[in-house]
């Protein structure tokens, strides 16, 4: 780890503790119902400004000037040139597109998969330990994941012993070793593969949690209507973990979105599977194309914030008919 990493982690750790020291501080001063001094505004004043301060120093200041950065050419000039550059250049919009494919495919099936493990082994018994299985890939880091599965996907040639759990599988059918990280399209698909191992885990056990907080009076109102498991499941097992899928969907789309440890450790960006987040760093530190990886931040910024605002939005109006 360089100086310069050591010293983001410590500003990370000091922005988090300043932050949480302010939240403690504002809840017990209006917590306090005793009446209020001047002094005591000056006191809450002391509790906000360091967290005020390393938050403009660590996040606020940083995202002004990414934004200022994305708009400036090689010469310092406004310029469009660094989002006409992601939005023309092949490779560029490529990234775009495998961007777009994550976002589509993750939540969708990670969602799925998760709601569908949820219901088959709820109440059942071992339902813990079932639930154990799938949700420890969630203990595992990115990193971690990416260096795991792409043992998985391990390429040796023909006539040599095959490592890779997959080609040892072809070569056991009688075909030969595939270089699956290489091989595009199918590449992008087996990096999401990974993400949606990962995710399946956070969706089945918040699913669950939402399943179990069903009345159980509405699911046996149902069943003397008469109504199939199908009816049951549309009609009153998802409009009562709407919510929840909401939540689900939008956390793990803003995930997907910020992509980048997998990316980076199975194919570092190589063979058509570059994401925004991944890209971002190669043309920003990689290819020393500051603007263009300011611009890209930018973009995924754009993307990002829509979900955010939609998820607020649907909480607040479940607030509102609570």
């Amino acid at each position: 780890m360089t100086t310069a990493d050591l010293l983001g982690k410590i500003l990370q750790v000091a922005i988090g503790l300043a932050v949480f020291a302010a939240i403690v501080g504002l809840l017990i001063f209006f917590i306090d119902r005793a009446p209020k001094k001047g002094r005591d505004y000056w006191q809450l004043v002391g509790f906000l400004a360091p967290a005020l301060i390393l938050l403009a120093v660590g996040l606020i200041y940083p995202a002004v000037r990414t934004t200022s950065l994305a708009f400036l050419d090689k010469s310092g000039n406004f310029s469009l040139e660094n989002f006409v550059w992601t939005f023309t250049q092949p490779a560029a919009i490529r990234t775009l597109i495998n961007t777009v494919i994550w976002v589509l495919l993750v939540p969708t099936i990670s969602t799925v998969l998760g709601l569908a493990y949820a219901i088959f082994i709820d109440k059942s018994r071992g339902e813990r330990y079932f639930k154990a299985l799938v949700f420890m890939p969630m203990a595992i880091s990115f990193v971690g994941a990416g260096i795991i599965w792409k043992f998985v996907y391990e390429y040796k040639s023909s006539g040599r012993e095959q490592i890779g759990l997959l080609n040892a599988i072809v070569v056991a059918a009688g075909g030969d070793p595939v270089q699956w990280l290489q091989t595009d399209p199918i590449n992008t698909f087996l990096l999401i593969v990974v993400m949606i191992w990962i995710q399946t885990g956070f969706a089945m056990v918040v699913l669950s949690a939402a399943i179990k907080g069903i009345p159980t009076e509405q699911v046996e109102a149902a069943q003397l209507d008469g109504t199939n498991a199908w009816q049951r499941f549309m009609n009153v097992t998802v409009p009562g973990i709407r919510t929840s899928l909401v939540v689900v969907l939008t956390t793990i789309s803003i995930a997907t979105l910020k992509v980048f440890d997998i990316v980076r450790t199975m194919t570092a960006g190589n063979f058509n599977t570059s994401v925004i987040a991944n890209e971002m760093y190669t043309q920003a530190f990689r290819a020393s194309e500051i603007g263009r990886g300011s611009a890209l931040a930018v973009i995924l910024f754009i993307l990002v914030l829509p979900i955010v605002i939609y998820n607020i939005n649907v909480l607040r109006k479940q607030r509102e008919i609570r």
